[in-house]
């Protein structure tokens, strides 16, 4: 049987959807698209507008970046009609969203800077709002992705920009299908599967997906309810399908039950997006007084607030104190962000009793985020017997079960008996199959020999002696650094990522952090190490039982509640916060509360900017601090259950595919708490799902992939041979292969190429040849054909080591200019290898080397390496930018704008824009298209050396 084309499944697809209820429509072109357009929103609107009225229209479409326009679409709409009168239209009906009028069309033809068809686009009221791009059977989906990333980059963008309000993509073969948020930024991992309630996929687009995701109310009501517009990234994100299903199931719960209820979603899955929209929807209930949404510390006080103001901003008024949350209760704030803490103390203290009392029977939701941490105390059964009216749901990634509760004043309690049924369920397995959160690669490092003479001549291991004398030992914990210092690049690609390093107890952590310092002073590493601890006293290490101690769960009122501990252990956090002031030029102190908190907020912003390289905590950052640039925990303390998931999920947020797990490197015995505790968050059979396999089976794997790649291209020579760009398709797919395991491999310490089929230089080789082809494709683009190779994805990703950026060119730069005489040649040569090697330095390297040549050999203390490298990358802007305009006689001012309205409207510029800039003579009929092409590859590489990816 022959695989089904794209064409049949395109003809397919239509017919179904016709019988779901979509009216076709024959749109070639956009004259026809806008013409549709004007009847759909006249239909809509019960109205009919003249060509200048409609022209109005367009012209509020017309305005912004993707962004922009999504707001555009939600917001009322106001023109002045020919005869004076105002009216108010909508572009869609968002309360109503079955109340919309639904179109398919295909193979709309749109020409920007290449003419492209589009195959499948879902209209509702004439915009185009959802864009499926099909790929035939056995084709790659991610193929499908790229060409719709090609369309953002050459036609979106072009003449009334209509396809720029596209809120949801759906990519196909046919067999698996995908969804996602128009967000040119993402990458592949951004993309979903939809699902039943139950989170079995419904991939075929034929059988399971259109007649579920794709239902015009359904995918109204996606557009209308569960897109989100985050503020912070100017950027839209749609709910993932377990995502959708809570948020369903909780407002269905308030409407038509008085009951409570919890959602088990597994850490990192999106729990704080699923609670604002939660919130989000039920704040604006009619019969819902308020939305309290309780953490139960300050510092997830602030980052939650920071979360859900990103979401939507100005929605939260987060609380500074309990006298401002009482007059939150007491005014029209609809969402309120507070600590369990303050709660607790507005409903018990006599001064705020008069305010408070009002509302005691009023109908209030309160979300509990993390709800296995702040909730079996008595501030639980104290909020259920002061509030009359209130509904109680809880959010967690890791519920108390009867198995790893613990025993408090009030007995052992499961998140079941506080919270009544789980309303929906998404596990560690489900998410991981999803690749929603990556595998964990866990490592056990530790074995201690007895000496000679000793009673027994036997190894020792780590799990056999757990006493505090062996575990805090000096030198066990100066191994275990010297450890940390020799592996940590490799972990994390060159520090590409971060890490975070959990002691048992503050005592310990000092040890280490003064080894750390000291290691540093005497020259033998350069890694940034930061610390935070707080002054309650830490639970026994001996005595973890799943718990990880709330360090800042405090009364707010009262300062010196911090400072349980001795002066010693104060001072020493003050030193090691002068540390960091010293640093990073700020001025943190332990004097107040506020400014131990500003300390928090700020470290925990430099670690997700990766400028801290181990952050060494207790018990601090391991619950609910999120940062997708770290990948890799070490610990040396005993964990289980909640607290060990916990603690090792901040590694395995999806970023990008070098971040391919979250590496775990466990210096005790935790082999049996963490199959422990998978059993218990997921399900029996779920160990090899979650953990990596051992180092043996990917090198198995990298080898088999050599073989493949070496069946293609023998030699890296034969590369040079291939001649079609078939043939390079599949070298290209070959060799990302290879680096998928290669990175996986990387991470592993027991790493080593002798073990491999092929050696690292001929690795190297092979990938300067991939990055050829890759070039290849960026430059020698004809307009009006397209290649098979745009569409194959590259994975640059996996080549990419480190962000450009000041702090990684000069660590470069300050190493080559301190180096001895004799070792720079060979250091000069490094740095030129990975400018040659990293695609993303290339258009960047002719200027890097330059400095090295001329400017490097002159700058005699390498402290000023950072000015004088951002003074020479300005001149030579302004020197590029002069040139630019000299050379194709364009003007400065309208060049200048042209660059900062692509930047803002992610709209690459029309012919006609470009060839506004020329001054004097403008280009016959003949040469336009030819010179506008030129100057606009100019001024795109321009924006590619100096602004994209900027070293700043």
């Amino acid at each position: 049987m022959s695989r089904q084309s794209e064409q049949v499944l395109e003809e397919q697809l239509i017919k179904q959807l016709q019988s779901q209820g979509y009216t076709y429509v024959t749109l070639k072109d956009e004259v026809s698209l806008i013409g549709n357009l004007k009847n759909q929103l006249e239909k809509h609107n019960k109205v009919k507008f003249t060509a200048p009225e409609f022209e109005r229209v367009l012209n509020l479409l017309n305005k912004g970046s993707a962004f922009e326009k999504a707001k555009t679409l939600r917001q009322k709409q106001h023109i002045q009609l020919d005869n004076g009168d105002d009216l108010y239209f909508e572009f869609i009906n968002t309360e109503h969203w079955c109340q919309n009028q639904f179109q398919v069309t295909n193979q709309v033809t749109m020409e920007g800077k290449y003419k492209n068809r589009y195959d499948v686009t879902l209209l509702i009221n004439g915009l185009p709002l959802v864009q499926i791009e099909l790929k035939r059977r056995g084709l790659e989906l991610k193929e499908a992705f790229n060409q719709v990333n090609r369309y953002h980059k050459h036609s979106f963008g072009s003449g009334a920009a209509l396809f720029q309000y596209v809120q949801i993509f759906v990519i196909s073969n046919g067999v698996n299908t995908k969804y996602y948020a128009n967000n040119s930024k993402q990458s592949f991992k951004q993309t979903f599967y939809w699902t039943d309630k139950e989170n079995n996929r419904l991939t075929n687009i034929l059988n399971g997906f259109t007649s579920d995701f794709l239902d015009p109310c359904h995918i109204s009501k996606m557009i209308c309810k569960y897109i989100v517009l985050n503020e912070t990234f100017k950027i839209l994100m749609v709910l993932r399908p377990y995502q959708f299903y809570s948020v369903e199931a909780l407002i269905d719960r308030v409407i038509n039950t008085k009951k409570n209820g919890y959602i088990w979603h597994t850490t990192g899955s999106g729990k704080t997006l699923t609670s604002f929209k939660s919130a989000q929807i039920l704040m604006n209930l009619p019969e819902v007084k308020k939305v309290v949404f309780v953490v139960d510390r300050k510092d997830l006080d602030y980052q939650t607030s920071r979360e859900f103001d990103s979401f939507s901003k100005g929605c939260v008024d987060a609380t500074e104190n309990t006298r401002g949350l009482v007059e939150q209760f007491s005014d029209n704030t609809k969402l309120i962000v507070t600590t369990i803490q303050k709660l607790n103390t507005a409903i018990s203290k006599a001064k705020f009793s008069k305010k408070m009392d009002l509302l005691k029977d009023e109908r209030m939701v309160f979300i509990f985020d993390e709800c296995h941490r702040s909730q079996f105390g008595e501030t639980h059964n104290r909020i259920k017997s002061y509030f009359s009216n209130i509904q109680l749901f809880g959010f967690t990634g890791t519920p108390i079960f009867a198995d790893n509760a613990v025993k408090n004043e009030l007995g052992k309690r499961t998140t079941k008996e506080l919270f009544g049924e789980c309303l929906h369920k998404y596990v560690i397995t489900d998410a991981i199959k999803d690749e929603n959160v990556l595998k964990f690669s866990v490592e056990y490092v530790g074995k201690y020999k007895a000496k000679e003479g000793s009673k027994t001549a036997l190894d020792i291991k780590v799990e056999d002696i757990n006493t505090k004398e062996l575990i805090e030992d000096f030198g066990r914990l100066e191994k275990i650094t010297d450890y940390i210092i020799a592996n940590h690049s490799k972990k994390t690609h060159n520090r590409e990522f971060t890490g975070m390093f959990c002691v048992s107890s503050v005592e310990v952590l000092i040890k280490y952090y003064e080894l750390f310092r000291k290691k540093k002073l005497n020259g033998e590493h350069n890694l940034t190490v930061a610390t935070i601890f707080s002054y309650a006293a830490n639970e026994d290490d001996k005595d973890a039982n799943g718990s990880i101690s709330e360090e800042l769960s405090v009364v707010e009122e009262d300062p010196r509640a911090l400072y349980g501990l001795n002066k010693h252990t104060r001072e020493k956090l003050d030193e090691y916060i002068s540390h960091y002031n010293e640093t990073f030029g700020t001025k943190f102190s332990t004097r107040d509360t506020q400014s131990f908190y500003n300390y928090y907020n700020d470290i925990s912003k430099k670690v997700r900017e990766k400028k801290v390289d181990i952050l060494l905590v207790v018990n601090m950052f391991l619950t609910g601090f999120d940062s997708p640039k770290l990948n890799t925990l070490y610990i040396d303390k005993n964990l289980q259950y909640h607290g060990l998931i916990q603690a090792y999920s901040r590694t395995n947020r999806i970023l990008n595919e070098l971040k391919s797990q979250g590496n775990i490197v466990v210096f005790r015995n935790l082999k049996q708490a963490t199959d422990e505790a998978i059993t218990l968050f997921s399900n029996k059979n779920a160990i090899d799902v979650i953990i990596m396999e051992p180092i043996e089976n990917y090198q198995e794997k990298f080898n088999e992939a050599v073989a493949k790649l070496k069946d293609l291209v023998p030699t890296v020579d034969s590369v040079n041979d291939l001649r079609s760009e078939e043939e390079e398709f599949e070298f290209v797919k070959a060799f990302r292969e290879l680096m998928r395991y290669k990175n996986t491999l990387s991470s592993f310490v027991d790493f080593t190429w002798e073990v491999l089929d092929i050696n690292e230089q001929e690795f190297e080789d092979y990938k300067s040849k991939y990055l050829d082809v890759h070039e290849k494709v960026k430059s020698n683009i004809q307009p009006d054909k397209v290649s098979i190779l745009e569409d194959v994805d590259f994975e640059l990703e996996l080549i990419h080591r480190d962000e450009i950026n000041v702090a990684y060119i000069l660590q470069l730069l300050s190493a080559l200019k301190d180096s001895k005489p004799e070792d720079q040649e060979k250091k000069k040569k490094e740095i030129v290898d990975l400018l040659s090697g990293e695609t993303s330095l290339r258009s960047k390297r002719e200027l890097i080397e330059k400095f090295i040549n001329e400017n490097l050999p002159h700058i005699s203390d390498t402290q000023n390496l950072e000015d004088e490298f951002d003074k020479f990358w300005t001149e030579e802007q302004i020197k590029a930018f002069d040139k630019l305009v000299k050379e194709e006689k364009l003007s400065p001012e309208k060049t200048q704008n042209l660059i900062e309205n692509y930047l803002f409207s992610e709209r690459e510029p029309l012919r006609d824009d470009v060839l506004d800039l020329i001054e004097g003579d403008k280009p016959t009929v003949l040469q336009r298209k030819s010179v506008g092409a030129r100057i606009l590859k100019r001024v795109m590489d321009f924006v590619d050396t100096f602004v994209e990816r900027v070293i700043s």
